[in-house]
């Protein structure tokens, strides 16, 4: 998967948390599993090299439902409401395993407590969406495996969460890694994001 090729990519650069402290056959299940309210494992610390198992009240996924009523009545809205549902789920989540205070990006915040990079952005959030799905609330999406950007020779890699629209086959990146905790995810089309997209008013697009 393309993921664990950003995470080896880091670690032999020595930012972040090196790849040595997560174990693959850990990100591979959690990537691979079905993530249900009762039970959904959550990455952080770099590379997954850290993760929670946890579980989510029906008033805590009320809150995540309300962002689909009524119903999307079209792919862009409901691109919308995906992404205003990770920011929840970012929320409500970090409250629980002390991811609350992550910031955008990784190069500058690598010494933080509790910091996810661009590798558990992605994982998290295809198991966000996963749940979202399960629930029915996606009907004009399907989730794609997770894809990286750039890989030294044309700059540093970055990997995203991916979902396609049915009809029109377009894909969109979707992306947490640009804001801080709780902030809703960025969904731009696959194109775009490849070229090295990034928000102006991220705090990334000043450093």
């Amino acid at each position: 998967m393309n993921y664990l090729i950003a995470c080896l990519f880091f670690s032999v650069a020595g930012i972040g948390i090196p790849l040595a402290h997560a174990d693959l056959n850990d990100i591979n299940r959690i990537y691979h599993s079905t993530p249900t309210l009762a039970a959904f494992e959550i990455c952080q610390g770099g590379g997954c090299a850290q993760f929670d198992q946890l579980s989510l009240t029906p008033a805590e996924w009320d809150n995540v439902t309300r962002h689909f009523v009524p119903l999307p009545a079209n792919a862009q809205v409901e691109r919308d409401a995906i992404a205003q549902a990770i920011g929840v789920l970012e929320d409500i989540v970090g409250t629980k395993i002390g991811t609350a205070a992550d910031r955008a990006g990784t190069f500058n915040n690598s010494d933080y407590l509790h910091q996810q990079d661009c590798n558990d952005e992605a994982i998290n959030s295809t198991t966000y969406m996963r749940l979202m799905q399960q629930a029915g609330l996606l009907h004009f999406h399907r989730i794609l495996d997770t894809r990286t950007r750039k890989f030294f020779f044309t700059g540093w890699p970055h990997s995203t969460a991916v979902i396609q629209e049915i009809e029109s086959h377009a894909e969109y990146a979707v992306d947490s890694w640009f804001y801080d905790n709780s902030y809703p995810a960025t969904i731009v089309p696959m194109a775009q994001w490849k070229e090295g997209y990034i928000p102006d008013d991220s705090p990334l697009s000043v450093q």
